[in-house]
């Protein structure tokens, strides 16, 4: 198997090319890329222009700006990625705002390697495409018998939640909150992995884009589950805004909120890449939804419950 020079411009690329075995030929990632720890030392080829600290408001209408002015959310270091010289870049051709796109990489290399680079762009949208995702990069990197085995190893540990919840009827209603402000619910993957975790997935489609929402939507579905799972934010950056839900009138009469089944979720590191620990995913919702069926281990680092 030839060693390769790779280059990931997306995290969750990242962690299926560590999960395959090949973390060593790993030569530069993306701002965003931080897992496993030791990806960290790698240089970085990309950097964001929304600064740091702003409010999730703040942010929805910066992203929005750029886009409307036909500019890019990230920038790519050319300079960078030219010194690393990689044989392969992986970036992403689904979301403008989640990670550098691939007409973004195509601009910024274009005629500009020594050597010309393949780039593979992953958009996946359902579980079913996120493991095609790792088969895909698997085979593109000559390592097509290791993305099967992993597919099956993450296979196998969801057919365990399957397998425990075969005979539970009742399912209850579960909404996923993707943003603070404006309102946005989880789509893509998340209400097939609720569904997977025994839960009704609610306002949001399976395989389609994260819709946003009126609050009046979600207090007439009145969901007996709320996740909320901020795209890009960790717990305590998702903590620091949770006024903005419970200044909500008639928030705390949800009977989610009044039963105790409001959870804050790790976003950034589990719900929103879709890569190898989205099986992690999985296995925190069904202890979030079937608290008494399953104990992951995974409350308290992926996940608390917020007392109002």
């Amino acid at each position: 198997m030839p060693v390769q020079r790779i280059v990931s411009l997306l995290p969750a690329a990242t962690e299926i090319v560590c999960a395959l075995g090949l973390e060593s030929q790993l030569a530069g990632r993306s701002h965003e890329c931080d897992y496993p720890e030791s990806v960290k030392q790698l240089p970085v080829c990309t950097g964001a222009h929304i600064p740091d600290g702003l409010s999730s408001a703040a942010i929805d209408q910066k992203v929005k700006q750029l886009l409307t002015d036909a500019l890019s959310v990230y920038s790519v270091n050319r300079e960078q990625i030219k010194q690393l010289q990689p044989d392969v870049v992986i970036t992403q051709a689904q979301c403008e705002v989640c990670a550098v796109s691939l007409p973004e990489v195509e601009k910024a290399l274009d005629d500009y390697l020594e050597n010309p680079a393949s780039i593979i762009s992953l958009q996946p949208a359902t579980l079913n495409e996120i493991m095609g995702t790792i088969v895909e990069v698997a085979t593109a990197l000559q390592v097509r018998p290791q993305g099967h085995a992993l597919v099956e190893e993450l296979e196998e540990r969801l057919d365990i939640i399957r397998h425990k919840l075969k005979f539970v009827e009742a399912r209850p209603t579960v909404a996923c909150i993707e943003w603070l402000e404006p309102l946005m619910l989880s789509g893509n993957w998340i209400p097939e992995l609720v569904q997977l975790a025994g839960g009704t997935p609610i306002l949001a489609e399976r395989g389609k884009h994260s819709p946003y929402i009126e609050w009046a939507d979600l207090w007439e579905a009145n969901p007996e589950v709320i996740v909320v799972m901020p795209c890009g934010f960790a717990i305590e950056r998702t903590l620091r805004e949770m006024h903005i839900l419970l200044q909500l009138p008639g928030f705390s009469d949800l009977q989610a909120v009044k039963n105790k089944r409001l959870y804050v979720a790790d976003g950034n590191h589990y719900f929103n890449r879709p890569g190898p620990r989205i099986a992690d995913a999985a296995e925190m919702l069904a202890e979030m939804i079937f608290p008494k069926q399953f104990v992951f281990g995974y409350e308290g680092e992926g996940w608390i419950k917020f007392e109002v």
